[in-house]
């Protein structure tokens, strides 16, 4: 069991965080944001836990999950590969829109976009 392969793209005010699953069991460990997003599901299947609850999804599929909501996605199959989408709100305020954990490093990814202030 492994995590995803992760990378992200910023534009438009908009966040998207691509996880691949490369096998079965990978798991996108358990963590919350501070806004709504959606993960959109685009191959494969995922096992999604939150609030002591778990669910599967088959892709295609969006999930919509709730702001300060614990979630993990697990992998159940190979190449499952979802999407974390969610608007850029406040430069001034990045815990508000942004997890650091999910920028890989060297990256400022509210400098390259503009976000929304709100």
């Amino acid at each position: 069991m492994s995590t995803p392969d992760v990378k992200f793209a910023v534009a438009a005010n908009i966040f998207c965080r691509m996880m691949h699953f490369k096998e079965a069991g990978d798991v996108e460990h358990g963590h919350a944001h501070h806004f709504d997003h959606i993960t959109l599901l685009a191959t494969g299947a995922l096992r999604v836990k939150a609030n002591g609850l778990e669910q599967e999804f088959q892709a295609p599929h969006v999930i919509q999950v709730a702001a300060r909501v614990k979630h993990e996605l697990t992998a159940l199959q190979p190449n499952t590969i979802a999407y974390c989408i969610h608007a850029l709100r406040e430069k001034a305020n990045p815990q508000e829109v942004l997890d650091p954990n999910a920028v890989p490093v060297g990256q400022d990814a509210l400098a390259v976009a503009h976000p929304l202030l709100m």
